[in-house]
């Protein structure tokens, strides 16, 4: 049987962000595709730690708590604990991990990394962080057996500036399950009366400039804005410090329910994600027939097909506000992307497809 070992995310089952999701989706399919697989874990992050869960086999490996340091710490340690393991690939979903890939060469292990976003550009990366994801990007290319973009916006990228190519296998879509709309009335919410924004509550996301962007408008709606970050930071602080009765945060919306009653209910969605490629978020509108409103960059034009399923705006709030304007004096055009946008997703972003890709690419490394 096929061993896997699965390096850089959290942990399995738990679920923080995309990476963890990727991990859950995949791993999950995985062993039902007869593939053995080893997820690594964050060992402080579990109080309780099976050996298995589902089927697949869980690591707990410890790390520093520092934010800029755990996840190297933590990939380091992971890589080195699965090279004496009979796993037969390893899986590498964490860029920082990127100078790690002559470890596994020890013990002839074959590596793929999945390099996600730039996060070399990201402003929570400035200075030596910067500096050092570059460098990790550049080194992927050369140390790792195969490199994977989830969107060739990114492939685009890796090829002009590191000459390197890659496999394209995007990220995941959710089925679509219908919410009970009472789950927004606990934030006296009433459909079609808010804009949504979901996610971590950082600068590259754009959050405050769709926020001023919104106050600037003449919108009389709510702007709802779903996500934090899970340590003190003045960027979330002076957001969140903005709220009032137009201007909702509720946190972390851990209840799917919930989340999807948001998502369906909501007038409009607002993406202002600016450095990743396939994004999860975005995913989860277009599986939720939003009407999306996205920061103009190629990774979101790719994903909504040059404007056919979505809106664009420019990077700033003058732009923001004047399609928050358009989009409340064009009703129809938002019942029509409404209607229309799930046709976006294509075979390009189902989980059973992913995860064939996947073990195609698995397979073919053995051999």
């Amino acid at each position: 049987m096929t061993k896997i070992a699965i390096i850089g995310s959290r942990g399995y089952p738990y679920v923080y962000g995309g990476f963890e999701t990727f991990v859950k989706e995949l791993s999950e399919r995985l062993v039902k595709q007869d593939v053995e697989v080893h997820v690594y874990c964050q060992r402080n992050l579990f109080k309780i730690r099976p050996a298995k869960v589902n089927g697949i086999y869980l690591h707990y490996i410890p790390t520093l708590p520092q934010k800029s340091l755990n996840q190297i710490i933590h990939s380091f340690l992971s890589i080195l604990h699965a090279t004496f393991t009979k796993a037969d690939v390893l899986l590498v979903v964490n860029l920082a991990a990127g100078p790690m890939g002559w470890i596994p060469k020890i013990t002839g292990k074959k590596t793929m990394i999945n390099v996600d976003g730039l996060e070399w550009l990201r402003p929570k990366w400035k200075g030596l962080g910067a500096k050092y994801f570059y460098w990790a990007a550049k080194t992927a290319t050369k140390l790792y057996d195969k490199i994977i973009t989830d969107a060739e916006g990114m492939r685009q990228v890796y090829l002009k500036e590191f000459q390197k190519d890659s496999t394209v296998i995007a990220y995941g879509a959710p089925e679509f399950r219908a919410a009970e709309p009472h789950w927004i009335e606990s934030l006296k919410l009433n459909p079609d009366e808010y804009y949504l924004i979901v996610g971590r509550l950082i600068p590259d996301n754009n959050a405050d400039l769709i926020i001023r962007g919104f106050l600037k408008s003449k919108s009389k709606k709510k702007l709802v804005v779903v996500g934090d970050v899970p340590y003190s930071d003045k960027y979330a602080a002076d957001l969140k410090a903005m709220q009032n009765e137009r201007l909702i945060f509720p946190g972390y919306v851990k209840n799917q329910q919930e989340l999807m009653a948001l998502y369906q209910n909501a007038f409009s969605y607002i993406h202002g994600h600016k450095f990743g490629g396939t994004n999860p978020a975005m995913l989860k509108a277009m599986s939720n027939n939003c009407a999306i409103l996205a920061l103009n960059t190629v990774f979101n034009k790719e994903m909504l097909n040059d404007g056919e399923f979505g809106i664009f705006f420019d990077e700033n709030e003058d732009a923001v506000a004047l399609a928050l304007e358009d989009l409340e004096n064009s009703l129809e055009k938002v019942k029509v992307l409404k209607q229309k946008v799930r046709l976006a997703l294509i075979e390009k972003y189902n989980w059973e497809s992913i995860t064939l890709a996947y073990k195609r690419e698995i397979l073919a490394l053995i051999k």
